[in-house]
């Protein structure tokens, strides 16, 4: 039996909202054991017998199917979320910043987002801090109080970066680390 974490994007915002229990209640009728959702934000850790692939296919059908809206979601194995949370060089906890990770399910498009983030220039001169932890994830700093204005947070949110990333605060995978770790 394999872990796995699932961040979903775009749910809670813009119109579509998913009560975490009608969620875990939908994904009964999927081929996961175990699920378990945190926070209001769309994470769950669940176990199957599914590759990534494949619990990526089926958890968006599912969602497709019972709350009728286009679902994208990104499943990382447990183990690989661990990994990247450790090679996360930012603090969990600070005053004047917040990490962030973003989470892909297509590598091209994260290489993309993450060269737009180099091309607005330095920190602190419009620029995004951000560091590559792996193909699949791109850690980065915004002011505190200031995600959503900021440069790299206008730009990651574009339409054209939600069907394949969706970005957590450090804090947030590190819960989703340790609830996936979790018996």
């Amino acid at each position: 039996m394999n872990s796995f974490a699932v961040f979903l994007r775009g749910i809670n915002v813009g119109g579509i909202n998913i009560k975490m229990g009608d969620l875990k209640a939908a994904l009964a009728s999927c081929p996961f054991t175990g699920v378990k959702t945190l926070l209001a934000s769309g994470n769950v850790v669940l176990q199957s017998e599914l590759d990534a692939a494949r619990v990526k296919e089926v958890f968006e059908k599912c969602l497709r199917d019972t709350f009728g809206y286009d679902a994208w979601v990104v499943v990382l194995p447990a183990g690989r979320l661990a990994e990247l949370v450790d090679a996360c060089p930012y603090p969990a906890d600070d005053k004047t910043t917040h990490s962030y990770v973003t989470l892909a399910s297509d590598t091209a498009m994260l290489d993309e987002l993450f060269d737009a983030g180099a091309a607005l220039g330095e920190p602190g001169n419009g620029g995004v801090e951000q560091v590559r932890l792996g193909p699949e994830a791109t850690a980065w700093l915004a002011p505190a109080g200031g995600t959503l204005d900021s440069p790299f947070g206008k730009l990651s949110s574009k339409a054209r970066y939600k069907v394949s990333t969706t970005t957590r605060n450090l804090r947030t995978l590190i819960k989703v680390r340790d609830a996936a770790a979790a018996p």
